[in-house]
């Protein structure tokens, strides 16, 4: 081979080469900026850009002073205390980090503080928590080294216990919890804003720049209940006076606007703190019993089925009927529990004495007269289920909220037998709010109104916002007549115990004593006592729905005995509170 050839060769091999090392760059340079392009300019941002969260308030929460409202829930700024062991070690500093914390921080302290200052694995430790703007200011006059603060955000409750279990709380990650903070935890919460920063090499912020973003924090919304600070506080001691008086272990109460549907007070007791929810031992204290704990309502029901008969027209308050004292239905004998009241007698009577045969006998003329045929127990279930609203949730903006249960006639277990308990009370489940809302549509001429907690909002210059006045969402529930003569039984039943109300005022009411279901089969040694009712200036004017309920473990108690007088004590108290006047 020629030399010339051998040197021409090798001039193609080293331009091959050189052409090899060039495609290689260039496809590695199009590998970087193009494909992996949004990988660098992440990595960049990740270098250059500052970004920070703008926590968002909590709203708000309020009840009414009147129609004033008050707050009942805010926000505090507290602080978490953390250290550095490593810092606070070398510094020399940790016995006057221990004195000074003990000091001041007292029993914000964890437990596990003098394990946090030795620990040597760890250069963060928390030692204490829920301390004071006071507190840290303290703490920050020491000038301690690797010592440090971080701010949050707590609930705090200037009245106490009050309403705690219609309120709920917010528990460490600010999440509501129970009542009104968990149903409305969205709204409350509101949204986080967010600040991005693009920062030169000594991470200073730069002024200028499209890649500097500033989205403000959008605060929770300030929701002001129905909830009157003052009748709540009035149940509430109410409801502790009768649990003494009757040494019982849980009661509760909801008072009601019949004409409106909104909650002016809903307590239970036992009750918990709900600054110091972390406290409680015992989390069934968090439930709310007015809306959560279903029960056989009992007695109360009579209203129901006396409201059923008149709107069907097969009965009235002065037709009669031969009360023996038992009722058979198919297998089954029912007994009256007070005895002795025999013969032709009104049903009127036996409301006022609460005779369970008198019931069963009024759901036999829903069908044929002898017999709760299918058609009775289609009606019943008709203004039981649908018109009343038992055993369904309310729709209450609570947490939380149980629907109970109404057997349905087309059901194999909705049978006669069933239906003739349900006459008096037993043989079905409901709430203490959906029974007090379908009592105040039976006394208000026949509207359902859906119970609320809600009375509006307090905007961001502190404005007060009412809601529109609720409309019922169901009227002629029963006949106008029907709910004038079904208040009219009630006050004439009512007005068998003497010296119990303000004179000149027309109040109404029907007592219930339930059994308790234990292990399946009813308890001998244990009841829940109610009491239903309704005040006013006169027939025509229901201001308010009272619902009682108290009970104690192992113990019978009765609606005349233990729960009316938690009634009377309230509805004597709120015609004043209220400034209803007497007829006349």
């Amino acid at each position: 081979m020629k030399p010339e050839l051998r040197k021409g060769s090798r001039s193609r091999i080293l331009a091959g080469i050189v052409l090899a090392i060039a495609t290689i760059f260039v496809f590695r340079l199009f590998y970087l900026q193009v494909i992996q392009h949004d990988h660098y300019v992440a990595l960049a941002q990740a270098e250059q850009v500052k970004r920070d969260r703008l926590p968002a308030s909590r709203g708000e929460i309020y009840a009414l002073n009147g129609s004033t409202p008050v707050k009942l829930v805010m926000n505090e700024t507290v602080y978490t205390v953390f250290i550095d062991p490593f810092v606070v070690n070398q510094s020399k500093e940790v016995d006057e980090l221990r004195q000074v914390m003990k000091d001041v921080a007292g029993g914000n302290l964890l437990s596990t503080f003098e394990d946090s200052v030795n620990a040597t694995d760890s250069r963060y430790q928390v030692i204490a928590k829920r301390v004071t703007r006071t507190q840290a200011e303290k703490i920050k006059e020491k000038h301690l080294k690797g010592v440090r603060f971080l701010a949050v955000s707590q609930r705090v409750y200037p009245e106490g216990q009050l309403a705690a279990q219609a309120l709920g709380f917010v528990n460490a990650d600010g999440v509501g919890n129970y009542g009104l903070e968990g149903y409305m935890n969205d709204e409350l919460s509101g949204v986080d804003g967010k600040l991005e920063t693009v920062t030169d090499v000594s991470d200073v912020p730069l002024t200028i720049g499209s890649g500097n973003i500033r989205i403000p924090a959008k605060d929770g919304k300030n929701i002001v209940t129905t909830i009157d600070r003052n009748i709540q506080s009035k149940a509430e001691q109410a409801l502790a006076d009768g649990i003494k008086r009757s040494n019982a272990t849980d009661a509760s109460v909801v008072v009601m606007d019949p004409n409106t549907g909104k909650v002016m007070a809903m307590a239970n007791l036992p009750t918990y703190d709900p600054s110091k929810y972390y406290e409680v031992k015992d989390g069934a204290v968090f439930n709310n019993a007015t809306i959560s704990a279903p029960y056989e309502p009992g007695s109360d029901v009579k209203t129901y089925t006396m409201a059923t008969a008149i709107d069907k027209g097969v009965a009235k308050a002065t037709d009669t009927y031969n009360n023996t004292d038992y009722i058979k239905v198919d297998d089954r004998t029912i007994s009256n529990a007070t005895k002795g009241h025999t013969g032709v007698i009104s049903f009127q009577t036996a409301l006022t004495w609460s005779l369970n045969t008198g019931f069963v006998t009024l759901a036999q003329r829903l069908g044929n007269g002898t017999e709760i045929t299918k058609t009775a127990r289609d009606t019943m279930y008709q203004y039981f289920h649908d018109r009343f609203k038992l055993g369904q949730k309310t729709g209450i903006e609570l947490a939380n909220e149980a629907a109970g249960i109404i057997i349905s006639p087309d059901d194999a277990d909705g049978n006669a037998v069933r239906y003739s308990n349900m006459s008096f009370g037993q043989g079905l489940d409901a709430t203490i709010i959906q029974v007090a809302s379908g009592f105040s549509a039976i006394i208000n001429g026949g509207n359902y109104y859906k119970p609320t907690i809600i009375a509006g909002s307090v905007n961001d210059d502190g404005v007060y916002m009412p809601n529109e006045a609720p409309q019922p969402i169901e009227t002629g529930a029963v006949q106008a007549s029907t709910s004038q003569q079904i208040k009219e039984m009630t006050h004439v039943a009512r007005s068998g115990f003497a010296g119990i109300d303000k004179p000149g005022y027309y109040i109404g009411g029907k007592t219930g004593t339930s059994q308790v279901i234990r292990n399946g089969v009813y308890a001998d040694d244990e009841t829940i006592a109610t009491y239903l009712g309704y005040g006013g200036s006169d027939i025509d004017h229901p201001e308010y729905v009272i619902m009682v309920s108290i009970h104690g473990d192992h113990k019978v108690l009765g609606g005349s005995v233990d729960a009316m007088p938690i009634f009377s004590e309230i509805s004597n108290w709120l015609l004043d509170y209220l400034k209803i006047q007497p007829k006349g």
